[in-house]
């Protein structure tokens, strides 16, 4: 498929703005998960980008490295599983919207309810990086499915609003 000059650069356009979209959605996510934890504490001693790391055989040297900010140790390994998985999807979405249109139903709920189901519900259960999805607490379940909604929202407003901005300066 060959791209007009003016398709690379709205492609381009799709880019950036899914990579700002999924950084600030990637905040919202966490703070979600702050107010409503996905996860015991037990169970969230090793979370799941950490299991994940490790199963690929990423040393625990590096899935469990830390920082400090503020006197709390802050899990840098964690974090940039989280932004990578947050901003790549956030790509794909606004990326994919602008061939797609269809995706943006719901205003990005149905494609991050879809996500959810996915990983958490499907792959990372099959993998055993999270238990199967019966063995999961309906707190996690609930927890989850909402946060994906409200990630998903996020990147659809912001990556929307961005695309259309830097679009309109052409």
């Amino acid at each position: 498929m060959h791209l007009s000059k003016e398709q690379k650069a709205n492609l381009k356009d799709a880019i950036i703005a899914g990579t700002a979209a999924g950084i600030i959605s990637g905040f919202v996510k966490l703070g979600w998960e702050n107010v409503l934890p996905p996860r015991t504490p037990a169970r969230d001693a090793v979370n799941p980008p950490q299991t994940l790391m490790e199963q690929m055989g990423i040393p625990q040297s590096i899935t469990r490295g830390t920082y400090t900010y503020s006197g709390h140790q802050m899990s840098w390994a964690s974090f940039m599983m989280h932004f990578g998985f947050s901003t790549s999807f956030a790509i794909i979405y606004e990326v994919l919207s602008q061939y797609k249109p269809f995706i943006r139903k719901g205003s990005g709920a149905i494609f991050g309810l879809a996500i959810w189901v996915a990983f958490h519900i499907g792959i990372m259960p099959m993998m055993k990086t999270v238990p199967s999805p019966k063995d999961q607490p309906t707190e996690e379940h609930l927890s989850e499915a909402l946060g994906h909604i409200a990630w998903m929202w996020t990147n659809d407003i912001v990556g929307r609003e961005l695309y259309r901005r830097l679009t309109a300066q052409k």
